[in-house]
Formats: C-alpha cells, sequence, structure tokens
C-alpha cells in the first residue's frame, strides 16, 4: 500500500483535504469514506437516504450532506469550508433489464450513472482550473469496460460514465486534474445481491469486499493510474475484447445462455 500512519498516499498526501463521497450510506461509498476519514481527510458524506448518511457520517467522524448527488456540490462545498479536493462519484443505479426495458429505467440509469457525474464535474471544475489541482474519482463497473448480461442499462450507461472519465482525464490532465475510474466486477453490496441470477453467475464467485475496492483506489492514485482494477484480471479480459471481439462475445453468448437455462 501507498498509505499509512501519515495520511500520505505516494506522493500525495490526503490529509486535511476536502473529500466527497456520493452514494456513501453503505457498500463501496461507505467503504470510501472510512479510508479517506482513517487517512486524515476531512469527508462529506452525500447518500440520498439521509439516515444512512448521517449514520456513516457519525461513525467516521465526518460530515453528512444527504440528498440528490447531481445536486449537492454547493453544499458540501460549503460543508467543507469552501473547498472540495476529492470528489468520488460513487452514487450508482444496478438498473437490470433488457433492450426492452421502460424509457424511464434507462432514462434514471442515465441520469445516475452518467450525468450525476457530468453535473458533479461541471460545477468542480472551474474552481479546479483555476487553482491548478483537483481529483474527480467515478465509480464505474467492469460492466464498463466489458459488460453485464441481464442488465442492458446498467452496461450501457457505465459505459458512458467510464468514457466521460476518460474524457476529463485527458482534457484536464496537463492543468492539473486527476481523474480515476475504479471498475469492479463482483463486490459484496447491496447491488450485488438486487443482481439476481445473473450476478450469482457472473459476479459472485469473485466477489470482493468493498474496502477492498477502497484499497484499490488508494493504491491508483498513490501509483497516478486513472484505470483502478480491483479485480487485476478485469484488466485481461479487456485486452481480450480489444484483440478478439468475436471471440470475446462468443464466450459472453455463452454465459447469456448459460443464464437462460438455469444450468452451469
Amino acid at each position: 500500500m501507498g498509505t499509512g500512519a501519515s495520511g500520505k498516499t505516494g506522493g500525495v498526501d490526503v490529509r486535511g483535504a476536502g473529500v466527497v463521497v456520493t452514494g456513501a450510506g453503505g457498500g463501496i461509498g461507505a467503504a470510501l469514506a472510512r479510508r479517506f476519514a482513517a487517512e486524515g481527510a476531512r469527508v462529506v458524506v452525500n447518500d440520498l437516504d439521509p439516515v444512512r448518511a448521517r449514520a456513516v457520517a457519525e461513525e467516521t467522524g465526518s460530515l453528512a450532506v444527504p440528498g440528490d448527488a447531481s445536486t449537492v456540490v454547493e453544499e458540501a462545498r460549503e460543508a467543507l469550508g469552501g473547498t472540495v479536493d476529492i470528489w468520488c462519484a460513487n452514487a450508482g443505479l444496478g438498473s437490470p433489464g433488457d433492450a426492452f426495458a421502460d424509457e424511464d429505467v434507462w432514462a434514471a440509469a442515465w441520469d445516475v450513472n452518467v450525468m450525476a457525474h457530468v453535473r458533479a464535474a461541471r460545477a468542480l471544475l472551474p474552481d479546479w482550473l483555476e487553482r491548478g489541482s483537483g481529483r474527480f474519482v467515478s465509480t464505474v463497473s467492469a460492466a464498463g469496460l466489458l459488460t453485464m448480461i441481464g442488465a442492458a442499462p446498467y452496461s450501457v450507461s457505465k459505459h458512458g460514465a467510464y468514457a466521460f472519465a476518460e474524457w476529463l482525464s485527458l482534457t484536464y490532465r496537463h492543468r492539473g486534474i486527476d481523474v480515476h475510474a475504479i471498475c469492479p466486477q463482483g463486490v459484496r453490496t447491496e447491488m450485488l445481491t438486487a443482481a439476481g441470477s445473473a450476478g450469482e453467475l457472473v459476479l459472485a464467485p469473485t466477489a470482493i469486499e468493498p474496502e477492498a475496492v477502497a484499497d484499490a483506489l488508494l493504491d491508483a492514485i498513490a501509483a497516478g493510474r486513472f484505470l483502478v482494477l480491483p479485480h487485476p484480471e478485469v484488466a485481461g479480459y479487456y485486452r481480450h475484447r480489444a484483440s478478439d471481439p468475436e471471440r470475446w462475445l462468443a464466450g459472453m453468448n455463452h454465459l447469456q445462455r448459460t443464464w437462460e437455462s438455469g444450468t452451469p
């Protein structure tokens, strides 16, 4: 690990940094909030559920700013005394369904998984660019690099989240803006449970704890690495997808057929 009691992550000192974690009432978000707080950062815990946000904030000695992740940038900035140093766009929507899912399912997935990131960046970037520093963390998913059976709105919107994070990085890294895209496979959270039988087939066998995702992010910050892969094997899948898409699609279709048949 690149961090320790000093609060330093490689050459990055997060002690006293103003950190906002959205969707932090549980799962990966709560693990990120705990980890940054343990490193000495000043953390704002955001969640749509005010009870859960306040519970994590009380546990970690942090500040709770409940509400829609798309609309709390100014309130979070004020809570931190005027400056946000690290924004963790972690709030997400699982959205199982296929291409025939209702329009409102698609709209909600796009709004939470993509547009909340866009809105946050739009509000944060002017200040970050003026002072020449800022860090944007996007919780994407391996589904944003690959795909996920049984979850078209989720997979497509997570591709959008990854593309936006990538665009932010290539556009602003020379102006002091650091961007990280976290792309885990299965993580033992409520979202994995909600994925049902598809999640059991594809994600559960290699599922990790949310704390391992927080560890992977801190390691990536230490290394100055954009792509955060809590499951290292995803790098191989990603290379395979790019080098031989027909074979990769055939393999994914085999998973789809296995899921449909209900047999291994």
